[in-house]
């Protein structure tokens, strides 16, 4: 049987992010007057007013409000009322990671590893995914883990990859939970274990990716899971 290669799943955060009190009360800002200027762009953007959401927004951001500086980044890498802008994006971006947004880091992350804005480096790709990653990110995990497999930005290390894999898997993002079945299945990063692979392509093909279904078709049409089954 051959099994299919692993799959690198990115993704730029699609949505406004809603900040958590705490964050508001980090900063040496009023937090009523912060919390109800930020509800004001929020309420704006809801509403489909992104021109009104980020005049409220801009002037939280250069305070240093880190929710608002991801709104300004994401607005930028979507071209919502400002002119698309991936270099402006990664600034804002950079602003919010820097805080310790652990979503942000991810996205800083894949726009290192992709040379968005940014030139491409996967040494800095590494860098956020792995800060991202260690704040409990699956998605931030998971590329962390494509990244020690491919020797991206780090040496070659199967057994880390598999360990980045595995913490992402456990949260039930399904494309890892595929690889982690290819890494049994092969004997790659962990010792081979059949049943293991077997375990981990169902809960990834419950999760519909079609990869796993077939893998795990032709592993019980085979009987390397057990006896051999057609139905």
């Amino acid at each position: 049987m051959k099994s299919f290669i692993h799959i690198l799943r990115s993704r730029i955060l699609p949505h406004i992010l809603i900040v958590p009190c705490f964050l508001l009360l980090a900063l040496l800002v009023p937090s009523s007057l912060c919390a109800a200027d930020f509800d004001k762009g929020l309420r704006a953007a809801e509403a489909g007013d992104y021109a009104a959401a980020f005049a409220e927004w801009r002037p939280l951001a250069e305070q240093g409000l880190a929710g608002a500086q991801y709104n300004l980044g994401h607005m930028y890498y979507k071209g919502e009322v400002v002119p698309q802008d991936d270099a402006e994006a990664a600034k804002w971006y950079r602003r919010a990671a820097e805080q310790g947004l652990a979503g942000v880091q991810y996205n800083l992350g894949h726009m290192y590893a992709k040379g968005e804005g940014v030139p491409q480096n996967d040494a800095e790709a590494v860098k956020w995914y792995r800060r991202a990653a260690e704040q409990g990110d699956a998605q931030a995990q998971s590329n962390l883990g494509y990244m020690y497999e491919n020797g991206r930005g780090v040496p070659q290390d199967y057994a880390e990859a598999a360990k980045w894999g595995r913490r992402a898997a456990e949260q039930g993002f399904a494309q890892s939970q595929f690889n982690l079945g290819v890494m049994y299945f092969n004997g790659r990063g962990v010792p081979q274990d059949y049943a293991l692979a077997v375990k981990w392509y169902r809960r990834a093909a419950e999760q519909g990716v079609v990869e796993a279904q077939v893998n795990i078709g032709v592993m019980y049409a085979m009987g390397e899971s057990g006896p051999k089954d057609y139905v």
